[in-house]
């Protein structure tokens, strides 16, 4: 039953995303999202007696996690919206594992890539072209929107890679580390969106409720959704909702929407998704193996946690994948070393 309600309103967002942008602009309809979710999850901290994390090192983390998790994907996937169908969308998120293990390839040079690994990759970039048509010419207006949510993709990934390696070992709550995050990217996009947007004139009662359930279901609520199917199922259940929430965005983008598909977008999420799978074989398992790795994350399709109660080690995601403690740097250390010098 959760599972189902999981992946249901984590493939729902792209439709939520959609109809949002049709009444506001795309940056809005972000700073919205984040702002309703972390107006939920801190309602739920209150509730929860927790309290927010501390320190400035950990907060100047948290903001440049939320940069890349929240602020630039929600508003790149927003951008992505107003040119292409939600469906299309919600399949170019499915690529999200697939440029979390290429960050931490290139990022760590601790690293060092399996045949598995760089097999799965290949793949499920192959399954991107099939999903752009190459071998059509006249794929021409949509490729601007599904660069753009591979680019939401793209920063989901590094900023996963980000997380598992500056916010492990924090001693926080998942909650209040994922509550911390979205208030940091509240206040990156508020920012932006005053700057680059003009008040809005209008609420259109249709986007803003959308745009209202994004945030407090889509972002705050999926969280404790999340978190509850980690605790009670564990790490491996979870994170094979990731592979349903493209499939729940499809039908939801043809059904409700009347969005229409080629055949070559659905043949290519398939391969995406095996390439995924492929890719991070055995990743979950190690990360459970190790507990030192678990956390609990908050903003994405599933996670990687074996980790029992609230009190968590960190925060991450289902595909991010599991590195040598060596690469792990102290909370503390940021900006420690330019003192150094």
């Amino acid at each position: 039953m959760r599972f189902g309600l999981l992946a249901t309103i984590w493939g729902l967002s792209f439709l939520l995303v959609k109809v949002g942008t049709q009444g506001f602009p795309a940056l809005q309809v972000a700073f919205g999202r984040v702002a309703f979710g972390a107006a939920a999850l801190t309602a739920t901290l209150v509730l929860r007696r927790d309290r927010l994390p501390r320190g400035l090192g950990l907060w100047a983390h948290l903001a440049v996690a939320a940069m890349f998790l929240n602020a630039a994907s929600f508003a790149l996937f927003a951008f992505a919206a107003q040119r292409i169908p939600s469906a299309l969308t919600g399949i170019c998120n499915a690529t999200t594992p697939l440029f979390t293990t290429l960050a931490s390839l290139v990022a760590l040079p601790g690293e060092r890539p399996v045949r598995r690994q760089l097999a799965g990759l290949l793949i499920g970039f192959l399954g991107v072209l099939v999903v752009l048509g190459v071998w059509d010419g006249t794929a021409g207006q949509s490729i601007t929107g599904m660069a753009l949510a591979l680019a939401a993709a793209t920063s989901m990934g590094v900023g996963w890679v980000y997380v598992r390696r500056f916010l492990t070992g924090s001693g926080c709550s998942s909650l209040a580390l994922s509550t911390g995050q979205l208030a940091a990217g509240a206040v990156e996009l508020v920012v932006v969106t005053a700057a680059f947007s003009d008040l809005p004139t209008r609420f259109p009662t249709r986007s803003l409720l959308a745009v209202l359930v994004l945030g407090v279901l889509g972002t705050g609520g999926a969280f404790l959704l999340q978190y509850g199917l980690v605790r009670d199922a564990g790490a491996t259940v979870a994170a094979t909702v990731t592979y349903v929430v493209p499939v729940v965005s499809t039908l939801a983008g043809v059904l409700l929407l009347g969005e229409s598909l080629t055949w070559n977008e659905p043949a290519g999420t398939v391969v995406i998704l095996t390439g995924a799978a492929l890719s991070q074989r055995g990743v979950a398992a190690a990360a459970t193996a190790d507990p030192t790795a678990n956390g609990s994350s908050a903003l994405g399709p599933a996670a990687v946690t074996g980790g029992r109660g609230d009190r968590v080690r960190g925060h991450g995601h289902s595909f991010a994948p599991r590195w040598h403690a060596a690469h792990r740097r102290p909370l503390g250390s940021f900006g420690r070393d330019r003192r150094k010098r």
